[in-house]
């Protein structure tokens, strides 16, 4: 086995340690292979707690996806939409954002919703991020 097969395997090795230990969570796009650590789309801290202890200031947008993702329960897959939207669960599209996030992005998808944060009360397909704390 040649050096860089060595070191791809180590380091596929130890991401693999990560998600089991429940650090990250790897998503990967609708369709894809099952094969998650070889080509991961997208992967966030298991929690925004992890965010805060490696960065000083995380990005806000970040800290959204990442509660959002941490509060559904290891029964649901969770995945990237094939198109527009940034999560994709059970067939239902969520598009995740702040206060101002308009529902563009996804206005053509069925089964889609706004996940707003800095909102008290949803209305029609717009959804209060706080509100998804208590699926934990």
């Amino acid at each position: 086995m040649n050096c860089y097969n060595e070191t791809r395997n180590n380091i596929e090795g130890g991401l693999n340690k990560i998600v089991n230990n429940g650090l990250i969570i790897i998503i990967n796009t609708q369709g894809k292979s099952i094969r998650v650590l070889a080509k991961a789309d997208k992967i966030l801290l298991n929690n925004t707690n992890l965010s805060f202890a490696f960065v000083h200031q995380p990005d806000t947008g970040s800290l959204r996806e990442t509660f959002f993702v941490s509060q559904f329960p290891s029964l649901f897959t969770i995945q990237l939409p094939p198109q527009n939207g940034d999560f994709v669960i059970d067939n239902y599209t969520f598009e995740i954002g702040g206060k101002s996030k308009k529902n563009k992005q996804i206005e053509q998808i069925p089964n889609s919703f706004v996940v707003k944060d800095n909102i008290e009360q949803g209305f029609g397909n717009i959804l209060p991020l706080w509100k998804f704390g208590f699926l934990y």
